[in-house]
């Protein structure tokens, strides 16, 4: 990096790599940085995205309005649908189930919500003793009403969504709208400066791409991160035990198939198979250890689940996709002038879905420290890769977590939930919520992508137990909690008649996307429906403001 580029700012930022990670990015910079900076994304033309990974949280609302893309138009393209959380099948024996909900329990940051439940509804599930959104995921309920304003919410929710087409549409959005600049082509060679930071990229045909910044979201191959800086890979394959993948799109039956607004994540005898809901498929996949497990008895697991579960599917129909990969992150994730996200970064499984959050994440990080000179660089680097191996250590306790409470009994799950695989930090904390439940105390960064919230829903969703508080909970509270508990009730009832099914929301947003592309509505239609959207929902409380509060997420979720 020359002199000028440390005196004059850093303006020219280059993405290597499409991909949902690189078109966010280059989403994200298109949008929100300045117009004197310039934003290229590179993309072989040969190399295709993974499309495995269909899901998000709820961060993902967001990204897409900080992009620009219309509520609509992001589910009616890329055949989306909502997403209120996960849910678990069989992790324990006798046909056990629960879920981990994208809303937190009711007064969470108010009251004790562990001694509260012991006191007051003790044989109710965890889930559903402060939070409505399991029952409403239960009965099929959609998180809104097709008057809610974009992104807005009556119940906290994420997606679901083929993430090609959520590719393509992000990169028609960037190089439409955000004037991305795009370069199809192959990187023969990279040129660095005398201080080793990369200084332009060539392609195999002899374009030159310069920059001051590099992103690397080249996948798991790494063509920066990894190919030129060779910054170790730190595996946590001990810990961590699954390393491959297999996956089925399995078409539905009919048009009016129900669609259900969670992950279902049911354990095997080698693993656990995801379910997806999408508008026009479902995707469906097993996570498994090749330690335990061979790809071929893999695939007949999966085959064995679809047969059961939609027996109207057609094997000749089913396609599989294998992937494997070895869990684990970089040691250093920002180096010199190149940034790496998504897997050239680091990936442990599809386990809650956390890949695209970070990759958000770390945009959110980057955009809002964006370096000025290759000073600032080097300290706000210094930063984000501490914060970032903090924060995929986090991730690999919480996903842990699930395991290590299994009672499975199959080779698999005894190995899962071995002491030797359960990392030291993870440890001490189940050993400590022995005596107390999860609190802010035990997860103190402003941040934690997994906060004491969820972590709680797993523990008691999996049959955890914590001693009550030595302190009484006082009659303040108690009284507090008991009027929350019977508005929940009522706010029940009106949810269960107000709010659709996700297919015929999903159904009538597309209709309205239709008529939006044909029609361009007039000023005096516009105050119209902005007088609709400010009114609606009668008895059910719309969230208008489209940016989630602290209170109404957990974490970043």
């Amino acid at each position: 990096m020359n002199n000028s580029q440390n005196q004059c700012g850093l303006h020219r930022v280059v993405i290597v790599g499409g991909g949902t990670a690189g078109w966010l990015a280059a989403g994200v910079f298109g949008a929100k940085l300045s117009t004197k900076h310039s934003v290229t994304l590179v993309e072989s033309p040969t190399v295709s995205s993974i499309g495995v990974g269909e899901g998000s949280w709820p961060s993902l609302r967001d990204t897409l309005l900080d992009i620009g893309i219309s509520e609509s138009e992001f589910l009616t393209l890329c055949q989306g649908a909502f997403k209120q959380g996960s849910s678990f099948v069989n992790w324990r024996k006798n046909a056990h189930s629960y879920y981990h909900p994208f809303t937190v329990p009711a007064a969470y940051n108010e009251l004790d919500i562990h001694a509260c439940w012991k006191a007051l509804a003790p044989n109710t599930p965890y889930q559903d003793a402060f939070s409505l959104q399991a029952a409403m995921c239960v009965a099929g309920k959609a998180p809104k009403q097709i008057a809610t304003p974009d992104y807005a919410h009556v119940l906290n929710y994420g997606y679901h969504f083929d993430a090609t087409k959520l590719a393509d549409l992000l990169k028609q959005h960037c190089v439409d709208k955000l004037n991305v600049d795009y370069v199809s082509g192959h990187i023969g060679s990279i040129k660095s400066s005398s201080d080793g930071y990369i200084e332009k990229l060539i392609t195999e045909c002899g374009k030159e791409i310069v920059g001051d910044l590099f992103i690397d979201c080249s996948g798991s191959s790494g063509l920066l991160i990894d190919k030129h800086f060779n910054v170790p890979w730190i595996p946590v394959k001990r810990t961590m035990l699954n390393d491959r993948a297999v996956a089925l799109q399995v078409p539905y039956s009919d048009t009016d198939t129900e669609i259900k607004s969670t992950t279902v994540a049911t354990a095997q005898t080698c693993g656990w198979t995801w379910d997806i809901a999408l508008q026009h498929r479902r995707g469906v996949g097993l996570v498994y250890s090749s330690q335990f497990t061979d790809e071929d008895q893999a695939k007949q697991v999966l085959i064995d689940y679809v047969r059961e579960r939609y027996p109207s599917a057609q094997d000749a129909e089913l396609s599989f996709r294998t992937l494997s990969f070895e869990p684990g992150y970089r040691s250093q994730f920002w180096v010199k002038n190149c940034l790496s996200l998504g897997m050239s970064s680091g990936f442990v499984e599809p386990l809650e879905a956390s890949a695209i959050a970070m990759v958000e994440l770390g945009l959110r990080m980057l955009c809002e420290a964006f370096p000025q000179t290759k000073a600032h660089m080097e300290i706000v680097s210094k930063r984000y890769n501490s914060r970032f191996a903090y924060r995929w250590q986090r991730v690999i306790d919480f996903l842990k977590l699930h395991y290590a409470l299994s009672d499975r009994e199959e080779p698999y799950w005894l190995a899962q939930r071995d002491k030797a695989s359960i990392p030291d930090s993870l440890a001490e904390l189940l050993e400590l919520w022995k005596y107390q439940s999860p609190s802010r105390l035990d997860l103190i960064e402003n941040e934690e992508i997994f906060p004491s919230a969820s972590y709680q829903y797993v523990l008691y969703g999996m049959g955890f137990s914590s001693s009550t508080s030595p302190l009484r909970l006082n009659e303040e509270h108690k009284r507090k909690a008991v009027h929350i508990r019977e508005t929940l009730q009522q706010t029940k009832n009106a949810y269960l008649q107000g709010l659709p099914s996700n297919r015929v929301l999903l159904n009538d947003i597309a209709k309205r996307y239709s008529n939006e592309k044909q029609h361009v509505p007039s000023l005096a239609q516009r105050e119209k429906n902005e007088h609709a959207s400010a009114s609606s929902c009668n008895d059910i409380k719309n969230t208008s403001d489209k940016k989630d509060t602290s209170n109404d997420r957990i974490g970043f979720r």
